[in-house]
């Protein structure tokens, strides 16, 4: 069968139909130096073109017949990280384009990824508008979260995974491609040995490890590292978070208490006050009940071990951003070292997790996962293998090579999907001969 990829970006979805003896004979990609790197990948010939927008709005039928549209359209617009705009983002607005192409081609089939959060965005809002257009054109349409680590792959990344049908869906079901689950995952295989390119963690950060690993240390054994997040510029905080908050304070009145790791702000202006508090705190609403929650843990946790942990905490005061000033340790009971877990570098703390799968791949090169015990960042080789697209060739800016695997999609997830989905091309065939609209959409405008 002939198909298209839309938001190509590394070519996760051509790598599965491709391995399935399917044909690309269109690709979109927006970004420039991901167009060079498809064309490398899959021949320098391969119809590649740029906008999306910009062929549907002038030259449609540009785009060749197909049997199935594939998309991994951009995600940041219904991203929990994100600001959660959704379809009021532009981005958003380019699941309007799919709906555009399936309109005027009307593939047999298309399959689509996305967070999973796009299924629960605006109250469902979101989705209910996008089935009612799959409707429209009359695709049966069936959707599942999925992990590559469900699937023996250790990377933890949970994406929606969408599949429609202009001949009914009987043939399909998600529970087929539930057999291909895997319990067990080994690390191991996905790491290289001693690779000679891999980045390591550089000094700054491994004295900050050092430091968080001697405040670890002081913590008696009876006493439980905290699962919670540990926010060190509240140890000796004492500003007012609950019943008011720093911004409805006067400079007099916040003159009385202390702001980041117990700094008096008495003799400062208002400005130099809110300086001295952490980010969060220079809010002017009311904090969440999370943040107040974890404030409030934060600040507990330093009054019950202030004497065993109030020398290295002056230390960490120093320590450059506020974000490595705070530890999310979510290796429960395991053994207190940090280094031997997989750590991240992120805004919201350092975070120490269990070394049985990596955190999702993110397209920001400031969270590329390390391996604690060996000090060192993953390579883009282990990168590729965590996408299941080991073999395809990345930008060489390391950058820019992790903002791609952050943004691809699984390949081999859409391969075990697409193994299910797409029946035999003589029932195709017979079942939508020539890729013709179905009956509730003819006399439609295509």
């Amino acid at each position: 069968m002939k198909f298209i990829d839309l938001f190509a970006g590394l070519g996760g979805f051509h790598k599965a139909l491709h391995e399935l003896g399917h044909e690309c004979v269109f690709a979109s990609e927006l970004n420039p130096v991901l167009r060079e790197t498809y064309k490398m990948n899959w021949g320098k010939d391969i119809n590649i073109q740029g906008d999306i927008r910009k062929i549907v709005e002038n030259d449609i039928d540009s785009i060749p017949k197909h049997d199935i549209l594939c998309a991994g359209f951009p995600c940041q617009p219904f991203s929990k990280a994100g600001k959660q705009m959704g379809r009021e983002d532009e981005r958003g607005t380019l699941f309007d384009e799919i709906i555009k192409i399936l309109e005027h081609r009307t593939p047999t089939y298309f399959i689509l990824e996305n967070v999973r959060f796009i299924a629960k965005h605006n109250n469902e809002e979101t989705w209910n508008a996008m089935k009612a257009e799959f409707d429209r054109l009359g695709y049966t349409v069936d959707h599942r979260d999925y992990s590559p680590h469900e699937f023996g792959i250790p990377q933890h990344r949970q994406r929606i995974f969408i599949v429609g049908s202009l001949i009914g869906l009987e043939h399909f079901s998600f529970d087929k491609v539930d057999k291909s689950r895997k319990a067990v995952i080994e690390l191991e295989k996905f790491l290289e040995s001693n690779p000679t390119d891999a980045k390591k963690l550089s000094k700054a950060n491994q004295d900050c490890i050092k430091l968080w690993q001697e405040l670890i240390d002081s913590v008696p054994k009876e006493v439980k590292i905290p699962g919670f997040p540990i926010w060190g510029m509240e140890f000796g905080a004492t500003y007012p978070f609950e019943e008011s908050f720093p911004h409805l304070l006067s400079e007099m009145e916040l003159a009385q208490y202390k702001g980041n790791f117990g700094c008096s702000l008495k003799g400062m202006t208002k400005e130099q006050q809110l300086a001295n508090l952490p980010s969060y705190a220079r809010v002017e609403n009311d904090f969440p009940v999370w943040k107040r929650r974890y404030i409030k843990q934060s600040r507990l946790f330093y009054k019950d071990n202030k004497k065993y942990i109030q020398d290295v905490v002056s230390r960490i005061a120093t320590l450059p951003s506020q974000s490595w000033q705070k530890l999310e340790w979510n290796v429960g009971d395991g053994k207190r070292k940090i280094n031997n877990y997989i750590i991240q570098f992120r805004a919201s703390g350092i975070r120490v997790k269990k070394a049985d799968f990596f955190p999702s791949l993110v397209c920001t090169n400031t969270q590329i996962p390390i391996i604690g015990w060996e000090k060192r960042y993953i390579t883009k080789v282990e990168g590729l293998k965590l996408q299941s697209l080991t073999g395809l060739k990345l930008p060489s800016n390391d950058n820019a090579a992790f903002k791609a695997l952050g943004n691809a999609v699984n390949s081999k997830i859409v391969k075990l999907i697409a193994t299910q989905l797409l029946i035999d091309n003589k029932l195709n065939t017979v079942a939508n001969p020539n890729n013709q609209l179905p009956s509730k959409l003819h006399g439609k405008a295509r």
